[in-house]
This record gives C-alpha cells, structure tokens and sequence, in this order.
C-alpha cells in the first residue's frame, strides 16, 4: 500500500503544472463523487492537498478539453456569421452594383444599414440571452433565421428590396456574437478568456481569408448556372451552409453551467459552477432581488465606464473599417476579381495567427492595455505605408500590417469582460452596450470609403489613422482610472487589515 507522504512527494512536482491559478480553491464537493481512497490507504492522513490537486487538476483539465472543443464550433457559427456580414463586398466584384442599379453613396449605405439593425438588437438580445437556460437553442434559431434572409438576398431585383432584407439580417445576427462572448464569460475564468476569446474572434479573419477563397470559387465557377449570375449564387450558397450549421448548433452549443448537460458528468458540472463562483467579484451575485436582470441593465447604464470604453470601442472599429472594403482594396493593385478575392486570404491568414499569440501573452502577462496599443500602432505603419505608395508590392505589404488592428479589438473585448465582472446581468448588459455603440462605429465607418476616393483612399487611411490615436488615448483614460481604483482598494486593506481583494486588469 502507498503511503500517502511518498504518494505526495512523488506526484506534487506534475501536479504543480496543472494548479489552479485563481484563489486556491480545492473544488471540495467534487470529492463525493470521486472514490481515491479505494485506490490508496490515506487514512488517518493530514495530508489533503493529495486529493485537493487530484481532485481540482484532472477534473478541470477534462472540463477545458470539453469546452475547448464546443467554443471551437462557435468559431465556426462566427465564420458563418462573418461570411454572410461580408458577402456583398465580394459580390460587389462581379455585378452587383451594375444588376441592382445602385448609383453614388448607395452601396455603402446598403453596408451599414445592417449594423442599424445591430446597435437596436444586442442590448436586449443579451438581457433575454441572460434570462434563458438554452442560450444554444436561441443562437441557434437566430443563425436559421439570418441564413433564409441571405439566401433571400440573391433573389432580390431592386436596391430597395436589398436594403430591407440588410437590415433584417442585422437585426437577426446581433444576437449572435455578444451572446457568444458573454456565453464564453459564464464558462471560463479571466486568466482563461483571452485565448478563448482570441478564438473566436479569429472567425472574422478566418472568414475574411477564405470566405474571399470561398467566394472566388463560386463567383467564378457558378456564373449563369440555371440562370443565375455569380453574386446570387453566391448568396445562395451561403446561406444554405449557414442553415445547415445552424441545424447542427443547437445539439453542440454549450449553455450555462447551471443548465444540466449531457456532455458533462457530475463532477464536471459541480466544478464548472464553482469556477466561475469564484471569479464573481461580489458575494451576492446569485441573491434574488426583485427586477434583478434589470437591474443589472440599470447598472451598466448608470456606470460611466461602459459608456467611455463603448465610445472608445466605436472609434476603434471605425479604424478597422478597411476590413468591409478589403476585396475593393486588394482590387486597387490592378488585378482581376478572382486574383484579387485570392490576395485577400494571406494578410488574414496572419492576423489570425497574431490574434493567438497576442491575446496568449496577455493572458499571461495579465496585461491588456499595451496588447491593444501594439497591434493598433502596427495597423497605423500600415496605413501609412498605403498612403506613401501605389507601388503594387508595398501596398500589399500595407495590407499585411493592417490586419493587425482587429488583433487589438480581442484583447480589449476581453478585457471588459474582466472589468464589467461584478454580476451575471451587469456583465451580459455591459457586453452587449458596448458592442452595440461599437457597432454604430461601423455605421459611420461605411461612409469612409466611396469610390471617388479610390484608387489610393489617401483621406481613407487618414481617417483610420486618426481614429486609431482617439481610441489609444481613450482608453489609456481607462486604464488609468483602473490603477487608481486598484490603489484605493490595497490601502483600505492594508489600513483595515483586510485579505487582498478584486484587482482589475491594466
């Protein structure tokens, strides 16, 4: 028989790799339902970190494979959601304009009318979202949903016919991505979301890689098909994937921790309930209080912070504009449609790559405001170098370094999920106004690209360049304001005598 002093000794140098990192926590009630002491004499032992580690590492580890596995499909659910966002950009290529008779500023209005349909949805999306015990069954009828309007967008004959079903899928598909990101703040803890919301994220670039691989395959390969030109085909096509993923969400898509699953055992359940205990910042969290959810909705809208970080997220996104636009950009160097959809897939293929080892080192470091500013400031070489030239090699370059930019966009996404933490409601609010003002920076931003500023889009860049620097100074602001409040809590600690507290993120 083992003894339990050798049995530690032996063990605690591996099980050090996989301890919890946040308070320490030994997971208690899993021990009901794990048996150790049938596979060792630990009676009459003082030694309880065996079981603590035994109980807290292996479990977790096999909870995080499970849920890794099921946030790998949302970022499928986003690709879908980014390709039918994107789309008209691609069949803008080959027709779209010209068989829909758009003059002028129209197409970019048809670009933003579907984010109108964003900044009404999402806060109330996300405070129904909070209330429900399937959030997998409502995102999943949502994609269903945006996946029969896109496929009714390649039937349309008039402009005003597009716009209508534009705003509809936008009203539709703001459910999807600040439920997504709350869904992935009641599962992981704060020094987990990061990479995880690094994962998701990278849906847009993945999709903005080979969704325009996708695209260029349609559009040149389903040209006059039973009567149909390339763009509808393309609308077709999508749409009917869209669906198809959509069907298959609704069985794969986790819920909340406190929804039973099939996909966890016992134990598994119990520790994902005490994770996420553990990272609430107030004790009375979960304590009914009447007209509690709206509450929380109240608390977001009285703190000030949501509205300064959401102002300083809108101008982000309108920095990240070019992204729209990125077939119309990669078109300036002279290609044709085809290539020019196919020179799209590298630059993100990077930013994508980028976005993990960002939100990675943040996680890490604990950092997230110099995780923004690094990738900004590198989409700003990028603009610049864009202005400077039309040499078609350094161009190319400029779109390179551009996709950078939205790296910084996931780290600040994850960061607010660290700050706006006090409670479930507060934070689904939070999430979702300020994704809502971040979407009305994409709004304005659609505007920042008509074709008479092509083919350089010298005020273009200028703009974006501008809007990169008021966003960096913004939420330096914010930063601040966060190390001032974590100063005044550790000297009313050390004054009272109090155990360290909730420290924010910087």
């Amino acid at each position: 028989m083992v003894k339990p002093g050798r049995l530690y000794a032996y063990i605690d140098p591996w099980l050090q790799r996989w301890k919890p990192s946040s308070s320490g926590a030994s997971y208690r009630p899993l021990l009901a339902a794990v048996d150790y002491g049938s596979q060792y004499d630990l009676s009459g032992s003082s030694d309880d970190n065996v079981l603590d580690y035994i109980d807290s590492s292996l479990v977790e580890k096999r909870l995080l494979r499970k849920l890794d596995f099921r946030v790998a499909f949302l970022v499928l659910v986003y690709i879908m959601n980014y390709m039918d966002r994107t789309n008209a950009a691609a069949a803008r290529l080959r027709g779209y304009e010209e068989d829909l008779g758009m003059v002028g500023t129209q197409f970019n209005t048809l670009t933003s009318i579907l984010y109108v349909g964003y900044l009404l949805t999402q806060a109330p999306s996300n405070m129904l979202l909070h209330r429900m015990k399937r959030p997998s069954l409502y995102l999943s009828s949502c994609m269903a949903i945006w996946g029969f309007l896109t496929i009714f967008m390649g039937a349309v004959q008039t402009y005003h016919a597009a716009l209508i079903l534009r705003f509809f899928i936008g009203f539709v598909e703001a459910a999807f991505f600040p439920g997504a990101v709350f869904l992935l703040s009641q599962w992981y803890k704060k020094n987990e979301l990061g990479l995880r919301t690094a994962l998701l994220a990278c849906g847009a670039s993945i999709s903005n890689a080979f969704g325009a691989l996708f695209a260029s395959g349609i559009l040149g390969c389903l040209d006059g098909t039973l009567g149909f030109t390339a763009w509808r085909w393309l609308f077709f096509v999508e749409g009917a994937l869209t669906i198809v993923v959509a069907v298959s969400a609704g069985w794969i898509l986790p819920d909340f921790p406190s929804t039973p699953s099939a996909w966890l055992l016992p134990d598994e359940q119990i520790l994902a309930k005490q994770r996420m205990e553990e990272e609430v910042a107030t004790k009375n969290e979960h304590k009914s209080e009447p007209g509690g959810d709206y509450s929380g909705l109240a608390d977001a809208l009285m703190d000030w912070r949501v509205w300064w970080v959401g102002a300083a997220l809108s101008v982000m996104v309108s920095s990240m504009s070019f992204s729209i636009y990125f077939p119309t950009l990669a078109a300036t160097m002279g290609y044709d449609a085809t290539t020019s959809l196919l020179l799209c897939a590298p630059p993100w293929i990077l930013g994508t790559s980028t976005s993990f080892v960002v939100a990675r080192h943040s996680d890490v470091t604990g950092d997230r405001f110099w995780h923004i500013v690094g990738p900004l400031l590198v989409s700003i070489s990028g603009f610049i170098l864009a202005i400077s030239t039309m040499d078609t090699t350094l161009r190319y370059i400029s779109l390179f370094l551009m996709t950078q930019g939205p790296v910084a966009y996931v780290v600040a996404l994850t960061w607010i999920m660290n700050t706006f933490s006090q409670s479930q409601s507060k934070r689904a609010a939070a999430i979702a106004l300020i994704n809502s003002m971040a979407s009305s920076g994409v709004i304005v931003s659609s505007y920042f690209w008509p074709s008479s500023w092509g083919p350089s889009y010298v005020n273009s860049y200028l703009i974006c360049i501008l809007a990169s620097i008021v966003s960096i100074a913004m939420l330096w602001v914010f930063r601040v304001h966060l190390s001032r409040c974590n100063e005044a809590a550790e000297a009313e600690e050390q004054s009272l005598g109090l155990p360290k507290g909730l420290r924010y993120l910087l």
